[in-house]
């Protein structure tokens, strides 16, 4: 294939190349990667999700970038990649979880609610006159208020297609984080534990990490709630790798 054919090919956002991709969805997966690295963790009674927050100066208000999102009572996300791109799928997921509490009186399901957003995702994928949203999600929540409601952690991607999972990274650094996280996560983990693994994680591509710079919620039959400084900070002070220094 010529260059001038490959052109053609990439500016075609619902066109297969004759090898079977799709530039565009591969450009807007190179986005995800190039932004700032978020997780998640399920355990055996809920789900942690941490991410990083980069600022770009710093007269920069880090509490304005918003990485971490509540969705309902019992559903959340993080983001990876264009922050206006994310944005919107929040924007929609928020609107869906309302609209099913009025219509039915209940939560929306968390692999229902990632399927909808998928479908979204994937037909910008297919239709002419747009591109693929260049960020994705984690969609993490309890499926149901109740004392038994089962965690559940998804993943969408810029081509639309959702996946479940025990524990997953997005973002730089993914493939470090994620060797981390399959080397530590088990079944037995509690909601305290998936904290610790969480940041933890965020240390392997980070080491001189900062409380202030990351933010980590949980999700429980409890509900959503955001983690404190102050607790992320005494994991960080915990695990951060010590700076030997040159001797004097």
């Amino acid at each position: 294939m010529n260059r001038n054919d490959q052109q053609a090919y990439d500016r075609g956002t619902s066109l297969f190349s004759p090898d079977g991709r799709i530039y565009q969805v591969e450009y807007a997966r190179e986005a995800v990667n190039r932004g700032a690295p978020s997780l998640g963790v399920r355990t055996n009674d809920g789900v942690v999700l941490a991410a990083q927050r980069r600022t770009s100066s710093p007269l920069m208000e880090g509490d304005s970038i918003e990485k971490l999102h509540k969705l309902d009572d019992y559903l959340g996300a993080a983001s990876a990649g264009h922050v206006a791109d994310a944005r919107r799928l929040i924007d929609g997921a928020r609107t869906a979880a309302q609209r099913n509490r009025l219509r039915y009186g209940e939560p929306l399901g968390v692999e229902t609610l990632t399927k909808d957003l998928s479908d979204e995702i994937q037909e910008t994928t297919q239709v002419g006159g747009t591109r693929p949203f260049g960020a994705a999600l984690l969609v993490a929540g309890m499926d149901g208020a109740d004392a038994d409601a089962e965690p559940r952690l998804f993943q969408t991607d810029p081509s639309g297609a959702p996946q479940e999972w025990r524990a997953v990274a997005i973002g730089s650094g993914r493939d470090d984080i994620q060797e981390f996280l399959e080397d530590n996560w088990t079944e037995e983990l509690s909601v305290d534990d998936g904290v610790s693994i969480a940041i933890r994680g965020l240390l392997e591509t980070e080491p001189e990490l900062d409380a202030e710079s990351v933010s980590v919620a949980t999700i429980t039959t409890e509900g959503y709630a955001v983690v404190s400084e102050t607790d992320i900070d005494a994991v960080i002070t915990e695990h951060a790798p010590e700076d030997d220094g040159d001797a004097e």
